[in-house]
């Protein structure tokens, strides 16, 4: 019987997970078919692009600055260790195309827009508002998850764009204006090492980011307790969830596209 009840522990547990993804996989089949099913919320769309993406452009500005320029300044000292320093802008633009602009750019709009999604869908519970909507024949999904889906597919390629740029300029401030790289070697080598394989990589990346923020975030405050206590340890989940899913992702899509 001990043997038993040790096993119960993890087995309950393992079922719970398995429902709990059935249950986030019919959320987001119904959430994405719902938005090709008229009425269409076209108002709704921009509303949502501008809360994820417009909102989210001067963080990820920052982010993707500071970046490139801590890549460019370790960058140097590492390759001028093998008399390297010209494909310093190589170095720069693929780590930031291929890897940390997907991933720090989703992470980045997961603190701010994806928080925010989960606690304002939540609030909503506490408050009834989605139990208003169904009295009054309106889907809740359609309303409330369906655009910020969508907004989040096209959002997020964007916002990796910007980061990227910004990052490999802020490479190359550090690299030729402060190190003196030469700058014919920085961008010829860029051009030549960056194939659009690579482009095409961090953007699945960033349209994979985009669906996991706006899905896992909009899942676990439809599904949180509607309690204050509830609705904020729902947002502290649906943070660490989706930055770990990311992360996790990541090295999927790297694996594949390799």
């Amino acid at each position: 019987m001990n043997a038993l009840a040790l096993l119960a522990v993890p087995g309950r547990r393992v079922i719970d997970g398995v429902r709990v993804l059935g249950r986030s996989g019919i959320f987001l089949s119904a959430s994405i078919f719902y938005g090709f099913v008229p009425p269409f919320k076209l108002r709704s769309l921009p509303q949502q692009i501008d809360f994820i993406g417009t909102r989210s452009i001067s963080i990820v500005v920052v982010t993707g600055a500071f970046t490139g320029m801590v890549l460019s300044l370790q960058g140097y000292y590492t390759l001028s260790k093998f008399g390297a320093t010209g494909m310093l802008g190589s170095a720069v633009a693929l780590s930031i195309i291929r890897e940390l602009g997907p991933v720090l750019a989703a992470l980045m709009v997961t603190g701010r827009a994806g928080s925010a999604i989960t606690a304002e869908i939540g609030i909503m519970k506490i408050t009834e508002q989605i139990n208003a909507l169904e009295m009054m024949a309106v889907n809740p999904l359609k309303h409330i998850v369906t655009p910020k889906i969508f907004a989040g597919l096209i959002s997020l390629p964007l916002l990796t764009t910007i980061f990227d740029l910004v990052g490999i300029g802020g490479g190359y401030l550090i690299g030729v204006k402060l190190l003196g790289v030469n700058e014919g070697a920085y961008f010829g080598e860029m051009v030549r090492s960056v194939e659009f394989v690579d482009i095409y990589g961090g953007f699945v990346k960033s349209l994979v980011n985009g669906l996991i923020i706006t899905w896992v975030c909009s899942f676990i405050g439809y599904t949180a307790v509607a309690t204050t206590e509830g609705v904020a340890r729902a947002t502290t989940n649906a943070v660490v969830t989706t930055s770990v899913l990311i992360l996790i992702m990541d090295y999927i899509l790297t694996s594949f596209l390799l």
